[in-house]
């Protein structure tokens, strides 16, 4: 008797709540998946802000082939020269290149540590920051959201999240992210604030130029190392390369992932040499890695970034989450928040939220919630996403939503 891939599905891979999506996808490309019936459906949520250039992009395939006619893994992160792992961390680096007011009093970032994902990339910043200051303790926001191993769950804001997992790492320190008079949490005993520069899990939440600027003032008095979560904004998701360039501040630590590898699994944790040099002694191997910065990994990077910058995907993010925000007009639609195509479409509920997600799926058109906020659509596509297919997806929303 066959049995289906869904059921296998089921049966063998580990679930993570008892109400998956359960849609079955065969391919995609752009800004589409198909089922293996041949349904498409418009990605509104781009695999959670990852597939920033669009589901398997010429460019980046080009990239992935070329690497795998050279090599695959060699030997652990950092014993040989790769040039896939060396060209792409002098093309981050460039980017990083920017004269700031409020830059690092460590120096602008140079050194790259290639990680497999998100979460090791925050695990690696956490001992670095250790290492570096001395320190213990840190500081990080309520509904944040940096990963799920255990250092990064440590940082999470929201305790149903984490109260299951305990004991995890002692000295964490919350504050409201945004929220001024917080600020004064952060002191000589803090080794780092790990902070996002938009709230992403919280529902995209923008704090002002003044907290951003009193945030680094603050980490400069105290000898605070600032480390900025760019995990999900990095990758002109949010209608620059980097959103720190919006709120003109610099970072000590940098972190990235998702839309950072075009499609394929990678992260890396930032800093100038003067900070990422303490993990070559003492010890030897302060922190090491089997796979990261895997060369077809690196590849895919590179071909995305370039791909980023040539095709002016952050410019044209601005422009395209105006348009959303003056397309998406509803009595149902309290408001639509973020920046470029990092937004979210608040309702009432989350009631009212899962149906309309539910009917929209229904209509081929992929949308999703936020971790810590229920209430509020996710808004980010790839940004290739063209203006006609932007009104496409609106249109479906705001039929769903009269009906």
């Amino acid at each position: 008797m066959h049995i289906s891939h869904r059921q296998h599905f089921f049966d063998h891979l580990a679930q993570t709540s008892d109400y998956p999506l359960a849609l079955e996808i065969d391919r995609a490309e752009g800004v589409y998946m198909y089922g293996p019936d041949g349904k498409q459906y418009l990605d509104l949520i781009s695999g959670i802000a990852v597939s920033n250039v669009g589901h398997r992009h010429p460019k980046v395939l080009a990239a992935i082939h070329a690497q795998l006619e050279k090599h695959m893994h060699l030997l652990v992160y950092g014993e040989y020269v790769q040039s896939a792992q060396v060209q792409l961390a002098k093309a981050l680096t460039d980017t990083l290149k920017i004269q700031s007011a409020g830059k690092s009093p460590f120096g602008l970032i140079d050194n790259v540590y290639f990680t497999n994902s998100g979460t090791e990339a925050v695990e690696g910043a956490m001992k670095l920051a250790k290492r570096f200051t001395g320190r213990k303790e840190f500081v990080s926001c309520y509904d944040a959201y940096h990963g799920a191993t255990q250092g990064a769950l440590s940082l999470a804001g929201a305790e149903f999240f984490k109260r299951n997992f305990r004991p995890l790492l002692p000295g964490i320190r919350h504050i409201q992210h945004g929220n001024l008079f917080d600020l004064e949490r952060i002191t000589e005993k803090t080794a780092a604030v790990v902070i996002e520069v938009i709230g992403g899990e919280s529902g995209v939440r923008i704090p002002s130029q003044e907290y951003f600027t009193t945030l680094r003032n603050r980490c400069t008095d105290t000898g605070t190392l600032l480390i900025l979560d760019e995990i999900q904004t990095g990758f002109g998701r949010t209608g620059s390369f980097w959103a720190f360039e919006q709120f003109d501040i610099y970072p000590d630590i940098l972190l990235s992932a998702k839309g950072m590898g075009g499609g394929m699994p990678i992260g890396a944790f930032m800093a100038s040499q003067n900070i990422m040099g303490v993990l070559k002694n003492n010890p030897i191997l302060g922190h090491i890695t089997t796979f990261g910065g895997h060369p077809v990994s690196c590849a895919s990077s590179l071909a995305a970034l370039q791909v980023t910058l040539d095709e002016n995907l952050a410019e044209a993010a601005v422009e395209k989450g105006e348009l959303f925000k003056s397309l998406l007009v509803h009595s149902k639609i309290k408001e639509v928040r973020g920046r470029g195509l990092m937004l979210a479409a608040q309702m009432s509920s989350f009631e009212e939220l899962k149906t309309t997600i539910d009917s929209c799926i229904e209509r081929s058109l992929v949308t999703d919630w936020f971790l810590f906020c229920d209430n509020s659509m996710r808004i980010a596509p790839p940004l290739t996403i063209s203006t006609d297919q932007i009104r496409e997806a609106c249109a479906v929303i705001l039929d769903v939503l009269n009906n």
